[in-house]
């Protein structure tokens, strides 16, 4: 069986990884696997043998599998650190993770390439509805003229999602390759993320009535693109179903679209009541009156995966031309990235009309 070394830690398959930490004083009482891929509870504590804590782990269904360590200390003190046998890292919301790619794992061809010459610009739009101010940034290639017209990209998380998922890097990089059209990017910063995009009235109707107005002196558009990820997902698409002439196009990736039936597990978040009654009027609604295309990903093995099918077949049932892509990842900015292309790229194409 052919192996790549990494480092001196793990040793990576096509069918697994072996993990290992160097302990040769044995001062640790244990070490445990911390990740999010779905191995079992009993699978996750690593043996000691010969100065070395180690763990086969076979590999689930994915391509890319991100994980920390959880040490167990004598005065029974435990600490979750970055595997430190792993030169290979990468940064999330909730700080930096080991991560394991597998030999058919391919980053994004457009990570190099080379990107159109762009600016950006400082958001902050007061709004009333929230009693609080949405920040964020807008981007925009230097070969749009101030009140040019284009197509312009509004996203949930978006500071987040520029920096850990390389949006605006994504479409720097396609529009100087032809494959996008001169865009712009409203990058929304999620401010009290749980309350605001949380199936939250009042930020849909600051959305619409506040936001979409003031983006539209500063960056004029053809037409409207919402994203989003996860509680960001949600957001939009409850933003569109409140002022249906908001959008020309939703990309979703990882939609929070709880249900009672698919999601008790979530029961304990606040908003959980709201966000079910959302999803169940959409599920049961028997007419839309403003259908238009969406794209959504989502982890084969995330937890979401069964509400995003069940969303996407009841917009599909409401009439909208929609494409559900489902990734080898599974809830984090680095599945979402992948997945930028061709989903977002041939969502915008298709709203765009070219």
């Amino acid at each position: 069986m052919t192996t790549i070394a990494t480092s001196a830690g793990p040793v990576v398959d096509a069918i697994g990884v072996t993990l290992r930490l160097h302990d040769p004083h044995a001062r640790l009482r244990g070490v445990r696997l911390s990740q999010d891929i779905r191995i079992p509870g009993d699978q996750l504590d690593f043996s000691y043998r010969r100065g070395w804590w180690t763990l086969r782990v076979q590999r689930p269904a994915v391509d890319r599998m991100e994980y920390l360590l959880e040490l167990r200390h004598p005065n029974e003190g435990r600490e979750t650190i970055p595997d430190p046998a792993n030169p290979l890292r990468v940064s999330g919301a909730f700080g930096d993770k080991s991560v394991i790619e597998f030999p058919d794992y391919h980053r994004p061809a457009w990570l190099d390439l080379p990107l159109a010459p762009a600016s950006v610009a400082d958001l902050a739009i007061g709004s009333r509805e929230l009693g609080s101010t949405i920040r964020g940034r807008l981007w925009s290639p230097q070969a749009l003229e101030a009140q040019q017209p284009a197509p312009l990209l509004i996203v949930h998380d978006g500071p987040e999602y520029d920096s850990l998922a390389g949006l605006t890097t994504f479409t720097g990089a396609l529009i100087e390759a032809g494959r996008l059209p001169m865009l712009r990017v409203a990058l929304l910063a999620p401010g009290d993320r749980n309350r605001w995009y949380a199936v939250n009235p009042a930020y849909a109707r600051a959305l619409a009535g506040e936001v979409l107005p003031a983006l539209a002196e500063a960056a004029p558009s053809t037409v409207r693109v919402g994203a989003g990820a996860s509680l960001g997902a949600l957001a939009m698409l409850h933003a569109h179903r409140q002022s249906p002439n908001s959008f020309d196009g939703l990309f979703l990736q990882s939609g929070s679209f709880f249900s009672v039936e698919s999601d008790a597990h979530e029961r304990r978040f606040a908003r959980f009541g709201p966000v079910t009654r959302f999803v169940r009027e959409v599920v049961q609604a028997v007419a839309d009156p403003h259908p238009l295309p969406v794209s959504m990903t989502c982890g084969v093995i995330e937890e979401n995966l069964a509400n995003n099918q069940a969303m996407a077949a009841a917009l599909r049932r409401l009439g909208y031309p929609v494409e559900l892509r489902e990734v080898r990842d599974v809830h984090n900015y680095t599945a979402w990235r992948d997945a930028f292309d061709p989903q977002l790229v041939e969502l915008i194409q298709t709203v765009v009309g070219s």
